[in-house]
């Protein structure tokens, strides 16, 4: 009999990790899953982590290294359960994971995806608190999803026909490829959401996707665009102003966060992309339109304007 969950652990260099992640699967309550683990041309002990696994229902796949959505894919295309959930190497699940989601799901047959709140371990402050997000099921949603990713990758069950019909991950995206699915599977269907904090992204020394802002914030901003072309009926609903908002005002506020962190160059990225697209009022392009001079006289005539503002301010 095919399980009721199939787990989906893309795995690169994850040694380190692996023990706390494959850990957290193998206690929770649940127990009618499959874990597929794609080992993606690692080259330290992953992979003899995972062959070393007794537990049957855990399932190894290896690949040369194609990248995170490519290795994605790979489980989908060995998934054989009704619902799917994706947890990352680095990344844990609550032992009630599963058990709540796939109740929740049960219990909703016309939903196609059930989500949780979560909590990011090891970012001081505020960013590390648990967070529960709200109910996206209202006459908003569209403009919630659109406007940005409203839930990590492992804090959601979905059912596996609708990611297999969205065409499951774009490999061209190296940071943006849960939301571009998020968006072609949640908006067309009513999703559920469980307000409780079931999932724990782990943040750590080493180099994670989210590292790049300015990549991940143009990203994010590609996969807007060509849902915002493929879906015009959809996105008539809230007009093109309000989706251009969404997608060109969000991309300019990360690239005036990246300018504010002195990340220059990210920060020119964004703003040409912004105004090649004729978007912003007159006041933001007396910042942006510095991004076209070369780097050194940008970085030049930034500092003669903090200078300025200083001397406005009453700083030497």
């Amino acid at each position: 009999m095919n399980p009721g969950v199939s787990i989906i652990m893309p795995c690169y260099n994850a040694a380190p990790h692996l023990p706390q992640s494959v850990g957290s699967v193998l206690s929770q309550t649940f127990t009618d899953w499959e874990l597929i683990a794609i080992d993606d041309g690692s080259s330290d002990d992953t992979l003899t982590l995972l062959q070393a696994q007794k537990d049957p229902r855990i399932r190894v796949h290896t690949q040369s290294n194609q990248g995170v959505s490519a290795a994605r894919n790979a489980g989908l295309a060995l998934a054989r359960g009704q619902y799917v959930a994706f947890l990352d190497a680095d990344d844990t699940w609550a032992p009630t994971f599963l058990a709540k989601l796939f109740a929740s799901l049960q219990g909703r047959p016309d939903a196609v995806l059930a989500y949780c709140g979560w909590q990011n371990i090891g970012l001081p402050g505020p960013r590390g608190e648990p967070f529960i997000p709200p109910d996206y099921e209202t006459p908003a949603k569209l403009e919630a999803l659109l406007g940005g990713c409203r839930w990590p990758i492992h804090a959601a069950l979905t059912r596996r026909d609708a990611i297999v019909a969205a065409g499951g991950f774009n490999p061209l995206y190296t940071n943006a490829e849960d939301y571009a699915l998020w968006l072609q599977v949640a908006t067309v269907a009513p999703i559920a959401r469980v307000a409780e904090v079931l999932a724990f992204y782990h943040f750590h020394g080493a180099a994670q996707a989210s590292a790049n802002h300015a990549r991940a914030a143009l990203q994010l901003w590609r996969a807007q665009r060509e849902f915002i072309a493929s879906h015009p009926q959809a996105i008539s609903q809230i007009g093109s102003g309000q989706a251009a908002i969404l997608s060109h005002g969000t991309l300019m506020q990360h690239g005036f966060e990246c300018y504010w962190a002195r990340d220059l160059d990210g920060a020119r990225r964004i703003f040409r992309t912004v105004m090649r697209h004729g978007y912003g009022a007159p006041r933001k392009w007396l910042y942006m339109l510095p991004s076209w001079l070369p780097l050194s006289w940008h970085a030049t005539a930034l500092r003669l304007f903090e200078r300025l503002m200083g001397q406005r301010n009453g700083k030497p």
